[in-house]
């Protein structure tokens, strides 16, 4: 059984430590640690699983976690990674966001031995004259704009930062000062872009209480394009099963690329050593038949939404392209054909015998004409509701209506199209 230190060293979610000697204390248990979430939406994503997770190894290895939400950073908006002003959000707002996000919070710790706090609830009630007396003549305006997060906004004059972001590593130097006073918290971890803050508040703990503190920073999880897995990009997959569906979620770790499965594997699922590494040779050995892809997307969619959704993803997946997809819930069948593209027809003209399968291959422009439509019959490779047809002239009918309203038409192995009876 590796121990806690060797557990993240394998896992490469050791960034950046303030201390070469740190991992040692990950062995002994008894620290208590946090990690913090502000609450821009009403659900986390699958960027912030990963610490959510790490959390979860310092509970499983006998360390106190605090998971932070930021009812008050909130209200300001980290600086770290974005090169433009964030939008300020209203208080009725972030208390929005935060019902939604807390239920996530608390979902991978045990919370016998665990705190869900909220910063708004030290935040919102210091004084601005407190807040600069005894926070803010701790740090010179020098230190604040060399960190890294602060000094690219400047190199962007035309973009720049406002008081108010700039602001916000001072904050997060104060939840930190505040969780080691009140709960005796003595080291802190983020993504490595929250480095800057992370030093800011050891700073603050050693200069107000004369206390030794840690931190250390995990990687960024970077799609193959380079930029961050988080809220504001383009793809998000959500937490929240109502934002992001499980098949959904279950399908973007199917499609995780060769390059990255190692990786995910390692940051967010709970699989011993042993067995990432014979995924690892199977994804070399045998990438077709991405057997490390569908590990992943069965553990973090078993992780976030437990084993029952699982197999639910499964039996669907396999469906996708065999003729259980009639079996399928209507929920589960517009999700497994949520990419396909749809065309309405008349309701009457289905049931009416009207629609032949030609007709409707021509129609949706899965053939480009009746006669390549009659062909693709012909040679086999037409299918409705994944039922390989023969008779290019059988009319659909009612007993070709999936909840009475879908028909699933297929052109070979990946051409899908959906008929919508209106």
């Amino acid at each position: 059984m590796p121990t806690l230190s060797e557990d993240l060293a394998f896992r490469g979610l050791i960034h950046q430590v303030t201390d070469p000697e740190l991992p040692k204390r990950f062995d002994q248990p008894g620290l208590t640690v946090y990690a913090g979430f502000d609450p821009s939406a009403d659900s986390l994503h699958v960027g912030s699983l990963l610490q959510l997770c790490t959390l979860r190894r310092f509970q499983e290895a006998g360390h106190r976690p605090i998971s932070l939400a930021g009812g008050g950073t909130g209200m300001i908006g980290d600086p770290g990674g974005k090169d433009d002003e964030r939008q300020l959000l209203t208080t009725e707002t972030i208390e929005g966001y935060l019902e939604g996000i807390r239920p996530q919070l608390g979902q991978f710790l045990n919370l016998d031995d665990a705190l869900l706090l909220n910063n708004a609830d030290w935040l919102g009630s210091i004084s601005t004259l407190e807040f600069l007396r005894d926070v803010g003549k701790h740090f010179t305006v020098n230190q604040m704009v060399a960190k890294e997060s602060v000094r690219t906004r400047f190199e962007r004059p035309e973009q720049g930062i406002s008081y108010t972001e700039f602001s916000y590593m001072l904050l997060q130097s104060y939840d930190f000062l505040r969780l080691h006073v009140d709960h005796g918290c003595d080291l802190q971890f983020g993504g490595s872009d929250q480095w800057g803050n992370i030093t800011m508040g050891i700073d603050l703990i050693r200069k107000v209480c004369g206390d030794e503190v840690w931190g250390f920073t995990t990687p960024l999880i970077l799609k193959p394009d380079g930029t961050k897995y988080g809220k504001t990009e383009s793809g998000t997959v959500w937490l929240d099963a109502h934002r992001t569906s499980p098949y959904q979620m279950y399908q973007f770790f199917v499609n995780t690329s060769d390059e990255q499965v190692g990786e995910l594997l390692r940051y967010l699922t709970f699989l011993t050593h042993d067995a990432i590494e014979s995924l690892d040779a199977d994804a070399a050995e045998r990438p077709q038949q991405r057997a490390a892809q569908r590990a992943l997307a069965r553990a973090v969619v078993g992780l976030v939404h437990g084993e029952a959704e699982v197999a639910k993803c499964e039996e669907a997946s396999a469906a996708l392209f065999g003729e259980e997809i009639a079996g399928l819930s209507e929920e589960m069948l517009l999700a497994v054909t949520q990419d396909a593209p749809s065309t309405s027809v008349p309701r009457s003209e289905v049931l009416g015998g009207e629609f032949t399968i030609v007709e409707a291959f021509e129609r949706t422009r899965l053939a480009k004409s009746k006669a390549e439509a009659r062909r693709t019959v012909e040679q086999g490779g037409a299918y409705v509701n994944n039922v390989r047809q023969s008779d290019p002239a059988r009319p659909l009918g009612r007993g070709d209506l999936l909840h009475d309203r879908y028909v699933v038409l297929r052109k070979g192995k990946k051409d899908v199209h959906i008929v919508l009876a209106t």
